[in-house]
């Protein structure tokens, strides 16, 4: 069996999506972008179980794929669902003095996602999430 094309080409749609997410939001450099993107896919992954997490896990792009399993406590306490305004606090924490995701990040990440992936796979997962899940992912 040949290697499947989004694993052949993992490396180059990341470059995408990464630029994507950095132009969304305003943003000035791919470094910029990532911890912004790390931190949006953390604080989501915060507020689901293991299963949760590995069906969703099992939709995204490869790389994000690795990027939201990377680092990861599964004995972490699980978090709900809240405002938007605190979840974005939440993801301005990580790297505090190195992070410049913007108050619309998780809505930019999320615009950028959808852009890069199959949407309608991605809300059928959702749909499946606890409440507050495609909520947080709406561009």
């Amino acid at each position: 069996m040949p290697i499947p094309l989004d694993l052949q080409h993992a490396t180059e749609a990341f470059d995408r999506f990464l630029a994507d997410a950095r132009d969304t939001a305003g943003l000035g450099t791919r470094n910029q972008a990532y911890t912004m993107v790390d931190g949006v896919l953390r604080v989501f992954r915060r507020r689901l179980s293991v299963e949760e997490a590995i069906r969703f896990a099992g939709v995204l792009p490869p790389v994000l794929r690795a990027i939201f399993v990377a680092d990861w406590d599964p004995a972490e306490l699980r978090r709900p669902f809240a405002d938007r305004a605190a979840m974005t606090a939440e993801v301005q924490d990580l790297r505090r003095h190195h992070n410049f995701a913007p108050q619309t990040a998780i809505a930019d990440v999320a615009a950028a996602l959808r852009r890069a992936m199959d949407g309608e796979k991605l809300d059928r997962v959702l749909a499946t999430l606890p409440a507050g899940a495609a909520e947080y992912w709406a561009a």
